[in-house]
Formats: structure tokens, C-alpha cells, sequence
């Protein structure tokens, strides 16, 4: 009997059939060469994971457009896979790639229009009054961009301080001290 994957995406369990590593190595080299059902295989397999990523790192307005574009990235970049690291550790570094560079876009895209002294004053920066079935992830949503980037590539994800700045373009200082925020403003929104 095939072991199965199990992700919780939004509320809802979903599961797949997990590949055997052999499987997946065949499905990486036949899709490669542009099998489209074997990359909807492993589109499957790891459309979870990347939606979590997604998630956490953007939060869930933008999470299902962003893995879209993850897999529409890892099919067109499929030819540059090595096979030195394992695929999903590969289509894991993509899709955080991917998503800074979508952040970093989006910053640059709010910061052209957002010109005046008075328009932070306008804007609500958390949502109004507590809800009281506030989950942890709700929580991470609720983080700045930057701590909460630090803290899944950190906290979620297992990253060092030393890789996290490297891929951000940041010191190792400044990742330590996005984390120690991001924790902190963890604490107080779920107290």
C-alpha cells in the first residue's frame, strides 16, 4: 500500500498518494523533457508544501497565485534541475525565491503610491477588535512582511540566520533582529 501526504490547507485536510523516490526521479527526468502528466504528478505531490509556504510568507490573499507561479517557474526552469539535492528541496528554494522577489515587487509597487505624510495615517495597520478563535497562523498573517518572512524561513522552515540573510540581502544581525520581533508581536497577538 503507497504511503500517503497529508497538508492542511485553509481548514480543510487534503491528502495524495505520495511518490516513492524512485517514482519521483522518474517523474523529475520525464517532465524535464516535457511529459505534462508526469509534472502533474509532481504538481500534486508538492502543491501542498509550496501553498504553505506561500501562505505563511504572504499571507493567504496571495498563497494560491503565488504557487501557481511557483509551478509555472519549476516547469520552465525544470531543465536546470541537477538532481544533486532532492526535488523538492530545489522546488523549495524556488518557490521562496520566487516569493521574495514577488514581495520585494510589490513593496516597490505600493511605495509609488503610496506618497503622502498623512496616508500611513489612513491606513489600519491591524484588524479592529480580537477575535477570539485567533489561530497561530492567523497570527502569522498578521506580522510585518519582514519579521514574518524571517520567522517561517527561521521558525517554520529550519533556515540559519547566516542562509536567511544571505537570500534576503540583509545581516545576520538584522535576521536575528526581525526574529525577536516577529516572536514578540507573536506573544502579544495570541495572548
Amino acid at each position: 500500500m503507497a504511503a500517503t501526504a497529508t497538508w492542511n490547507l485553509t481548514s480543510r485536510t487534503v491528502e495524495a498518494p505520495a511518490l516513492s523516490p524512485i517514482l519521483e526521479t522518474s517523474d523529475v527526468a520525464m517532465a524535464a523533457r516535457g511529459d505534462a502528466r508526469a509534472f502533474a504528478r509532481l504538481y500534486e505531490e508538492h502543491t501542498g508544501r509550496v501553498m504553505a509556504i506561500a501562505r505563511r510568507m504572504t499571507g493567504h490573499e496571495h498563497a494560491a497565485e503565488l504557487t501557481q507561479d511557483v509551478f509555472v517557474r519549476a516547469w520552465q526552469k525544470l531543465g536546470t534541475f541537477r538532481g544533486e539535492a532532492k526535488f523538492s528541496t530545489w522546488l523549495h528554494r524556488l518557490a521562496v525565491n520566487l516569493i521574495l522577489t514577488k514581495r520585494s515587487a510589490w513593496a516597490t509597487d505600493r511605495a509609488r503610491f503610496l506618497d503622502g505624510e498623512d496616508t500611513l495615517d489612513s491606513l489600519v495597520a491591524r484588524p479592529s477588535g480580537r477575535e477570539l478563535g485567533l489561530d497561530f497562523e492567523k497570527a502569522i498573517d498578521f506580522l510585518p512582511d519582514g519579521a514574518r518572512t524571517i520567522f517561517v524561513l527561521h521558525d517554520v522552515e529550519g533556515w540559519k540566520h547566516e542562509e536567511i540573510a544571505r537570500a534576503l540581502g540583509v545581516t545576520s544581525g538584522t535576521t536575528k533582529a526581525q526574529l525577536h520581533r516577529a516572536r514578540m508581536l507573536l506573544r502579544r497577538t495570541l495572548a
